[in-house]
């Protein structure tokens, strides 16, 4: 699905620093967003009314107004491959572009999902790889789920059915192994914490949502190795029957949130000297 370096990747965290971007302006808020801003409190200060959005960016906002309508519209977004050069895209990027890797959907997400009351929290999934994994999180009805963007079906959402955040994440855990992705870590970040930071609307790659990622502390996970080398064997055989099947034999299935049908989809050529699954995440 997508390359899991997305976030995470060691590569990209060696960079130049990139610079950074104010917030857009924002107009005083009214009718149903101030509403949301006190459901918030103080930390929705920086919520954008309508006016800061243009009609294509507030059609969508309004045609999707719970995290499974978010989820089916990442869904049928072309994924973002960076095939030119390495992107992380704001909302209105995505929007303007039409496609989305993992990162740059769960922004997309957070835009939207505050507009009805959601906090923006984003939860990064580590793996001994450095092909990391970052999806939009959620609480419903005193619940956890995620919302996602990513080729393969077994790392997209979940539905609002967890008692915490880990029992969320042990859901990933096997869709996550393949010939060489095994999960070791996660954390949940609030995209509030970067103040006037522009990870909104900005024209230009927010850089510094991945660096906050890479920064953030992440509680440690261990798969023991019995357990890794089942999975392993498991997927191997799986993908030695049907290369492009998409992989959704997962215990977890009933809990996905996005499409379990969903299929892998062609490789680019920059990817093909890769296995398979390492051009998928």
């Amino acid at each position: 699905m997508e390359v899991r370096r997305h976030a995470q990747d060691s590569r990209r965290h060696q960079r130049r620093p990139r610079p950074d971007h104010p917030l857009h302006p924002v107009a005083a808020k009214t009718g149903r967003h101030l509403l949301a801003a006190r459901r918030l409190g103080r930390g929705a200060e920086g919520i954008p009314p309508q006016t800061a959005f243009t009609r294509k960016e507030w059609a969508i906002i309004r045609a999707h107004s719970t995290p499974r309508q978010v989820q089916a519209f990442l869904d049928k977004l072309p994924y973002n491959w960076e095939k030119s050069k390495e992107t992380l895209r704001s909302f209105r990027g995505a929007i303007a572009k039409r496609t989305a890797h993992c990162l740059e959907a769960a922004i997309t997400a957070a835009v939207i999902l505050e507009q009805y009351g959601h906090t923006p929290l984003l939860l990064s999934l580590e793996s001994t790889d450095k092909l990391d994994h970052v999806l939009y999180l959620f609480k419903q009805n005193g619940r956890w789920g995620a919302v996602g963007r990513s080729r393969e079906a077994g790392l997209q959402g979940r539905k609002p059915v967890f008692r915490s955040v880990r029992e969320l994440v042990l859901t990933y855990v096997e869709p996550y192994v393949d010939y060489t992705g095994r999960l070791c870590g996660y954390g949940v970040g609030n995209l509030r914490d970067l103040g006037d930071y522009d990870w909104r609307f900005s024209p230009k790659n927010v850089w510094k949502v991945e660096r906050y990622l890479l920064k953030m502390p992440h509680k440690k996970y261990r798969m023991s190795k019995r357990t890794h080398e089942r999975a392993l064997q498991r997927f191997t055989a799986f993908r030695a029957a049907d290369p492009k099947a998409p992989v959704n034999y997962y215990d977890s299935r009933p809990s996905w949130l996005g499409n379990p049908d969903v299929p892998s989809g062609p490789i680019p050529k920059k990817f093909r000297h890769l296995k398979p699954d390492q051009a998928k995440k």
